[in-house]
C-alpha cells in the first residue's frame, strides 16, 4: 500500500449506511465542513475560509478516490483562493479596510465568461483524453463555475451565489449519479443556503447604497 492510499484509509472507512450504499467518513467531514462554511459566507463571517480549507481537505480525499478528477484537484486551487479570500475579506477594501459587497461589473462579466468558455472546453478534453473519467463535461463545468464562483465571493460579488446556484444544480445530479449520496444531499442544502446568501448580501448591498444614497 502506497503511503497515499494510507493517509486515504480513514477518509474511505464507512461512517454510515444509506440503504445498499455505505457513507464514508471522508463524505461525512465534506458534509459538516461544507455545511458550516457555506452558512459562515451567507453571513458574511470570515471564518468560512479556514473552515472551507478543512472541507477543501476531506473533498480532496473523497472526489480523488471517486473518479471525480476534476473536481478533486480543484480542491487545491479553492485552498490557494482561500489564502486569498481570506486576506481580501480583511484588508481588501479600500485603504486595507474590510471588503464590502458589490456588484460584479460588465467588464468582469465578459472576462468571466470568456474564462469560463474556453476553461470548460480545455477540461472537458483534458478530462476526455486524459483519464478515466465517465462525466467529463458535468465535471468539467461545475468546476468551471466554482472556481468563477470563488472569485466572486473572494471579492464580496453579489452575483457570485448566482454562479454557486447554477453549479449546485448539477452537482446534485451529478453526485447522485456517482452514489455519493450523502453528498448530494450535502448539496441541497449548499442550494438553499445559497439562496439565502444572496437574499443576505443584497439586503446588505441594498442598505449601503441607500445610505450613500
Amino acid at each position: 500500500m502506497s503511503l497515499l492510499d494510507t493517509l486515504l484509509v480513514p477518509f474511505r472507512t464507512p461512517a454510515i449506511t444509506l440503504g445498499a450504499t455505505s457513507t464514508s467518513w471522508g463524505e461525512v467531514a465534506g458534509f459538516v465542513t461544507g455545511a458550516l462554511c457555506v452558512w459562515l459566507v451567507a453571513r458574511q463571517n470570515v471564518w468560512n475560509w479556514p473552515i472551507g480549507i478543512l472541507n477543501n481537505i476531506a473533498f480532496l480525499a473523497l472526489f480523488m478516490t471517486s473518479g471525480l478528477y476534476a473536481d478533486g484537484w480543484l480542491q487545491v486551487v479553492y485552498m490557494a483562493l482561500a489564502i486569498y479570500g481570506w486576506w481580501s475579506w480583511l484588508r481588501g477594501g479600500q485603504a486595507h479596510t474590510h471588503l464590502p459587497v458589490s456588484h460584479t461589473t460588465s467588464s468582469q462579466w465578459r472576462a468571466l465568461l470568456g474564462a469560463g468558455v474556453a476553461g470548460t472546453a480545455l477540461l472537458t478534453w483534458i478530462l476526455e483524453t486524459h483519464t478515466d473519467s465517465t462525466v467529463p463535461l458535468p465535471d468539467a463545468l461545475t468546476t468551471v463555475l466554482s472556481l468563477l464562483a470563488t472569485w466572486g465571493q473572494a471579492r464580496k460579488k453579489v452575483e457570485s451565489w448566482w454562479l454557486w446556484i447554477t453549479a449546485d444544480l448539477i452537482y446534485i445530479p451529478l453526485y447522485a449519479y456517482k452514489e455519493l449520496w450523502l453528498t448530494a444531499i450535502l448539496y441541497v442544502g449548499f442550494l438553499a443556503l445559497c439562496v439565502l446568501g444572496l437574499r443576505t448580501w443584497r439586503a446588505d448591498l441594498r442598505t449601503r447604497e441607500s445610505v450613500a444614497a
